[in-house]
C-alpha cells in the first residue's frame, strides 16, 4: 500500500492507530483561538462538529483539545523530527508554555519563526496585527536541518558585490566573501527568524476560478521553506489538519511521502484535486500513488475492483491474513486471526453450491483445525460478498443442523460501511450570443445522493486518457458560465457528497451556429 495518504477523520482518533517514531516533519495549522464564527469555513458537519468540539469552554478548553493532539504528534515522530506549529497572537503564548514547552521542553525550541505580511486594514486604536507565530521544535537535538537548501538570494546591490569579489576585489574567508555587508556564501543567505518575503496570498488570486474560498490557505513557498529545512527526500510528513492541502501538494511537489488527515469532508476531497491537478504541473514520483480513507466506500468502485486486489483488501479489512496467491488457491483466500479460513466473492447474490463447496475447501485446507472447530461449536470459515442468496443462507442453515458445521456469511457492508456514489445532471443554456461568434454559455449540475451534495469541480478541458484535472476546484452552487468560440468541446463536472463519494459526469458541447450537445 502507498505511504502516502489523505484520511477523513479525527486527527486524534487517526493518529493514535500510527506506529511511534515514523514521522520526520509535522506541519500543523489548527484553527486559531479567535472565537469568531469565520472559522467555519467549509461549513459540513465534520468541520463544525470540530468547531464546536474546541470552543466548548473558553481558552483552557481550546488548549487542552490541541495539547492532547500535540501529545500523540510527540510519540509520532522520529529522533530525527521536527514540529512547526503555526499560530497567531491569539493563543501563541499560551502555545508555547502549556503545551510546546511541557512536552518537548524549552531548551527544544530551535525557533520562533514570525512570518510578516501586509493586508489591508482600517485599523484607529491599535497598530495593524500583521505576523503569524510559527514555533519550530525538535525531537531530540540530531534534528535534520538543511540550511543550504532554504537560502536566499541576495538582491542586485548584494549579488553584484558578491560577483565582483569572485574577480579579486573582495576577502575570502573559507570559500566565502567578506563585502560590506558580512560574509556571503554563494547559494544566498540565510534566512533570519523573521520572514516577509513570503506573500500572504494563496496560490490562486482571488478572482481565480482555481481559488477554492479558503481564507486561512497557506502559500506554497512557507511550506516549501519549512519541507526543504527540515526534510529530506523520501521523508515522511504530516499534517493533522490538512485544510486546502498546500502541505501534502508542496510535500508531493518536492518528493517526500505525507499523510494529511481532516475532519472535513471537502478539506480532504480539494487536497485531493490539488494534487491531481498538480500532477501536470510538476515531475512527481508520488502523485499517483496515495490513499483516500473516507467514512464510507463506494459500493461500484469496490464491484468493479481487480477481483485479486479485492481479496486481499477486503480480508485485511476483516483483520484477516490474505494469501497472496493468484489461482489455485483450493477455495481459501485468506485465513482470519486464528487461522480459520476465509474465501471471498466479489459478486452478489450467492448461491448454495459456494457454500457446499467452501465447507469442502475448509476441510481439506486444515483437518485438524476444522474438526477441532465443529467441536467447539465454531466457524470453520468465512465467506465474504456483497450479499448472499436465499438458497446459501438455508445449505449453512442445512450443515449447521445436520452435521454441527458452522459456516459464517460475512456481507462486505458489515466489515466496511458502504454507500452509493451521487449521481449528476447537466444541463445547458445559451446565456448570451456574440455578433463575432462567440457564445456565453451557463453550465447547471444537479447533484443527487443520500448524504446531500458538498460541492462540485468542473473540468473544461476533459481529456478521459489524462483523467479529471479542475479548471474550477470548488463551486457550492454548480453553476458555471464560459464564453466559448466556434468549435468542440469536452467538459466534466465532479460532485462530491458529504460522505467523500463522488461520479463525474461528461458532455460533448458542439459550438456553431448553434450549441448543441453530442
Amino acid at each position: 500500500m502507498p505511504i502516502n495518504k489523505l484520511i477523513l477523520g479525527d486527527n486524534l482518533e487517526v493518529m493514535k492507530t500510527m506506529e511511534s517514531e515514523t514521522v520526520d516533519l509535522i506541519y500543523l495549522d489548527p484553527p486559531f483561538f479567535s472565537n469568531r464564527n469565520y472559522e467555519v469555513i467549509w461549513g459540513d458537519e465534520g468541520e463544525v462538529r470540530s468547531f464546536q468540539d474546541r470552543w466548548a469552554g473558553g481558552i483552557d478548553h481550546y488548549i487542552a483539545w490541541l495539547k492532547e493532539r500535540v501529545v500523540e504528534m510527540h510519540r509520532l515522530l522520529r529522533p530525527t523530527g521536527s514540529i512547526f506549529l503555526h499560530c497567531d497572537w491569539h493563543a501563541d503564548a499560551y502555545i508555547r508554555v502549556d503545551i510546546l514547552d511541557k512536552i518537548f521542553g524549552q531548551h527544544k525550541l530551535i525557533n520562533q519563526i514570525v512570518w510578516c505580511y501586509t493586508s489591508a486594514a482600517n485599523i484607529k486604536h491599535r497598530l495593524p496585527q500583521k505576523h503569524d507565530t510559527i514555533f519550530w521544535y525538535a525531537k531530540e537535538n540530531n534534528y535534520t536541518v538543511n540550511i543550504d537548501e532554504i537560502r536566499i538570494p541576495y538582491n542586485t546591490k548584494t549579488e553584484a558585490n558578491y560577483k565582483e569579489g569572485l574577480k579579486g576585489s573582495g576577502t575570502f574567508y573559507d570559500g566565502k566573501i567578506k563585502s560590506d555587508e558580512g560574509i556571503l556564501n554563494e547559494k544566498g543567505k540565510v534566512p533570519e527568524d523573521w520572514w516577509s518575503d513570503i506573500a500572504i496570498a494563496a496560490r490562486y488570486p482571488k478572482n481565480s476560478p482555481n481559488n477554492i474560498g479558503y481564507p486561512t490557505q497557506k502559500p506554497m513557498a512557507l511550506l516549501e521553506r519549512i519541507i526543504k529545512a527540515s526534510s529530506n527526500e523520501g521523508d515522511l510528513v504530516l499534517d493533522p489538519f490538512v485544510g486546502g492541502g498546500t502541505t501534502v501538494a508542496v510535500a508531493d511537489k518536492l518528493r517526500r511521502n505525507w499523510i494529511g488527515i481532516d475532519q472535513s469532508v471537502q478539506a480532504v476531497k480539494v487536497a485531493e484535486l490539488c494534487l491531481q491537478q498538480q500532477t501536470d504541473l510538476f515531475t512527481s514520483i508520488y502523485a499517483n500513488s496515495y490513499t483516500l480513507k473516507l467514512h464510507k466506500y463506494d459500493y461500484d468502485t469496490l464491484r468493479n475492483k481487480d477481483a485479486f486486489e479485492f481479496e486481499n483488501w477486503i480480508i485485511g479489512q476483516f483483520r484477516g491474513s490474505p494469501r497472496n496467491k493468484k489461482g489455485g488457491d483450493a477455495g481459501v483466500d485468506g485465513t482470519a486471526a486464528d487461522g480459520t479460513p476465509i474465501q471471498v466473492k466479489r459478486s452478489e447474490g450467492i448461491g448454495v453450491n459456494v457454500v457446499k463447496n467452501f465447507s469442502v475447501s475448509a476441510k481439506q485446507f486444515d483437518k485438524t483445525d476444522f474438526d477441532k472447530n465443529v467441536n467447539a461449536g465454531k466457524p470453520v470459515g468465512y465467506i465474504i460478498a456483497f450479499s448472499f442468496g436465499k438458497g446459501a443462507v438455508q445449505e449453512v442453515a442445512r450443515l449447521k443442523n445436520q452435521d454441527n458445521i458452522t459456516i459464517q456469511l460475512v456481507q462486505v457492508d458489515s466489515i466496511i460501511p458502504v454507500s452509493q456514489k451521487p449521481n449528476i445532471l447537466i444541463e445547458v443554456n445559451e446565456v448570451l450570443r456574440d455578433a463575432g461568434g462567440i457564445r456565453e454559455i451557463e453550465f447547471i449540475a444537479t447533484g443527487k445522493s443520500f448524504s446531500g451534495i458538498e460541492f462540485y469541480s468542473w473540468d473544461f478541458d476533459y481529456d478521459a486518457s489524462k483523467g479529471f484535472k479542475a479548471s474550477v476546484i470548488r463551486d457550492t452552487d454548480g453553476k458555471q458560465q464560459r464564453c466559448l468560440k466556434a468549435g468542440v468541446y469536452h467538459v466534466a463536472v465532479k460532485a462530491v457528497d458529504n460522505d467523500g463519494l463522488e461520479n463525474v459526469e461528461t458532455i460533448k458541447l458542439k459550438v456553431n451556429g448553434t450549441v448543441e450537445s453530442l
